[in-house]
């Protein structure tokens, strides 16, 4: 599971070639498959790389993102994934939550992660 990250990218790139517009979809399943492989990196890179591809990120993309963030070590960025999503008009909800509160429980930010949970 975790090496399809590879396979999902490549597909992705190869499908403006084969005349198949990228949508939100196919975005969250490789944000997705990043997340799985551990790619916190890309998985973000590819949230970047959506407004530019004229994709709207949904809950299910920040979901992604910010589990992603957390399998990384990186609760800040995952902190701010939640953050700025009512700024894109989106409400989190519970998944949003709970991959920050681990985010924070590992990254050892036990006050961030009672916080967060206060706010559910």
């Amino acid at each position: 599971k975790g090496g399809q990250w590879q396979m999902a990218l490549d597909l992705l790139s190869k499908m403006p070639a084969a005349k198949v517009v990228p949508d939100k979809i196919t975005y969250n399943a490789a944000i997705s498959a990043c997340e799985k492989g551990g790619q916190w990196q890309l998985a973000l890179d590819l949230l970047s790389l959506m407004p530019d591809a004229e994709v709207i990120p949904n809950r299910i993309t920040y979901n992604a993102a910010i589990s992603a963030c957390e399998k990384g070590g990186q609760w800040q960025l995952a902190l701010d994934l939640l953050s700025s999503m009512p700024y894109a008009l989106i409400t989190p909800n519970e998944i949003s939550h709970n991959a920050a509160i681990s985010a924070c429980e590992k990254g050892g930010q036990w006050q961030l992660a009672l916080h967060l949970l206060s706010l559910m």
